[in-house]
């Protein structure tokens, strides 16, 4: 009798209750507990689609708290544990993010939902990037930095962001633009703070190294997010919008900052900087939707081979490549220290003249991309645009060898105007790849510019160290003259190349 009343209840099991039974059985079970689960799957599926709008449905690991209908006891175990637990559920699905198919949203919903948010994150790289030029003053009296070590540290950032493209690009094409942005950003804010809680070289420069490498993914998310929501005749526009978003961030670099310093010191500001990292990667991962998911393309280094084989990517490489990398490594430190010890400008007219460069870096990144346009509708190629911009920016640079002493804020301002034309590169490589190489061949690209900026900015200040500083603590105008010139014979034979290449272009086609 007490066994009869003992079964009973088992019989009248509400079907909720036989769901969790069923679901607790071992992944070991035998044959009939197994029967047992595929008939209780029918009770459970009515159960599970009264609480289909329950928190553990949100996580959309339990399916209304029910596993038995995939006949699997550890989906049931997680479904239990998603019902037990709504706050992990929701935290997944803040990962998981809001799945929207390409083309659906409006041209107000991609500014707002895609544009803005990532265009903030490549604002903030590009401060970061520029932004001890103004600083550096306080900082090597501060933590007693020659300019050799100034250099090399700054341009870690470079070499850390250089050596992390290649894993950003397979991030990229795995994770997606939206999780692998949000994470790499609340790395640069570790390396920020850090930065700003440094006591000494080797703690500034692994913080550096920290920062640089969690921007690495900033243009390269920025451009993978707007070719995955924005139709393909329209990216050309928006890429330069890109780039002139990132210009905004240079400019906020100056002057911007050299007010906030009458306010605070380096250190409070790198604090500041910190938090706007994090408050980009939050809008990234609130704001930004997900696309279906697709099948992750394998990486393979033969496919990196075929683009450095590429005719057109090793032509335009030659040309352009070493220029670009004069232009990140110089402009990003070095024409504001030169303006102090050459120039002898004050501090507030350096801010003053590093604001207006960024404004034309900004005029000329849009610029650039309307000339090419212009020109290739007259026949020109746009390596041809490339290479009467790079002359422009070596006759720049000619004058800072010459050290003219008439035009010192023409100059700071026309090196970073003329400088725009290397931007130019990339758009010049996407025409002529194929469009499985397009994105390697921009990380590829990355790769080079990063490097070489590097070695730029590292090297132009192991130049100017080898003269003494004067009682004002500046170096003389002579070191900056032959650090300039340096720079100047490394990147000739490049134009020298392309102009030989065409002249020979056209005395073949001369005699067909």
């Amino acid at each position: 009798m007490l066994a009869a009343k003992a079964t009973r209840p088992e019989r009248a099991m509400p079907s909720a209750e036989a769901c969790r039974r069923i679901a607790a059985v071992p992944a070991n079970a035998n044959a009939t507990a197994v029967a047992a689960s595929a008939a209780g799957a029918a009770p459970c599926a009515q159960q599970g689609s009264a609480g289909a709008s329950s928190p553990a449905a949100f996580g959309g690991a339990a399916d209304g708290g029910c596993a038995a209908r995939d006949g699997l006891a550890g989906a049931g175990h997680i479904g239990r544990h998603a019902a037990a637990d709504p706050p992990r559920a929701a935290l997944r699905q803040l990962w998981r993010g809001s799945e929207r198919v390409p083309g659906t949203l409006s041209g107000a919903a991609v500014l707002c939902l895609v544009f803005l948010p990532f265009a903030l994150g490549h604002a903030l790289s590009s401060l970061l990037r520029t932004v001890n030029a103004i600083v550096a003053p306080q900082m090597m009296a501060s933590v007693a930095l020659t300019p050799a070590q100034l250099g090399f540290l700054t341009s870690a950032y470079f070499l850390a962001f250089a050596l992390f493209q290649l894993p950003v690009g397979v991030l990229l094409d795995r994770q997606g633009p939206r999780r692998v942005q949000c994470v790499l950003l609340l790395v640069a804010a570790a390396g920020t703070l850090a930065f700003a809680w440094g006591q000494s070289f080797a703690q500034l420069l692994c913080a550096r190294a920290l920062m640089g490498m969690g921007l690495a993914g900033c243009f390269m998310a920025a451009v993978k997010a707007v070719s995955t929501w924005i139709a393909p005749a329209r990216l050309p526009s928006v890429q330069g919008y890109l780039i002139a978003a990132g210009g905004l961030g240079a400019a906020a670099a100056t002057l911007p900052v050299r007010l906030a310093l009458q306010f605070t010191d380096w250190r409070g500001l790198f604090v500041g900087l910190a938090a706007a990292c994090a408050v980009a990667a939050l809008g990234i991962l609130l704001l930004a939707p997900t696309p279906p998911a697709a099948a992750p393309k394998p990486f393979r280094w033969k496919v990196l081979a075929d683009v450095y084989r590429h005719p057109v990517f090793r032509e335009t490489a030659s040309l352009v490549l070493i220029p670009h990398t004069v232009f990140f490594g110089i402009q990003g430190l070095w024409v504001a220290r030169w303006l102090r010890d050459a120039a002898h400008y004050p501090e507030q007219s350096v801010a003053w003249l590093l604001y207006l460069a960024m404004a034309a870096l900004i005029f000329g990144a849009i610029a650039v991309g309307m000339l090419t346009e212009w020109a290739a509708r007259r026949g020109i190629a746009p390596l041809n645009v490339a290479a009467a911009g790079i002359a422009l920016f070596l006759l720049v640079q000619f004058g800072f060898v010459c050290n003219w002493q008439g035009g010192y804020s023409q100059l700071a301002v026309l090196f970073t105007l003329a400088g725009t034309i290397t931007g130019i590169e990339y758009a010049i490589v996407a025409q002529a790849m194929p469009p499985a190489l397009t994105g390697r061949a921009a990380t590829c690209l990355n790769l080079l510019i990063f490097l070489g900026a590097f070695a730029v900015q590292a090297g132009f200040g192991q130049i100017v160290a080898f003269w003494p500083l004067d009682a004002q603590g500046r170096y003389p105008a002579v070191a900056y003259q032959a650090a300039f010139c340096v720079l100047l014979l490394l990147q000739l034979p490049g134009l020298l190349l392309f102009l030989l290449r065409r002249l020979r272009a056209r005395r073949a086609l001369a005699i067909q």
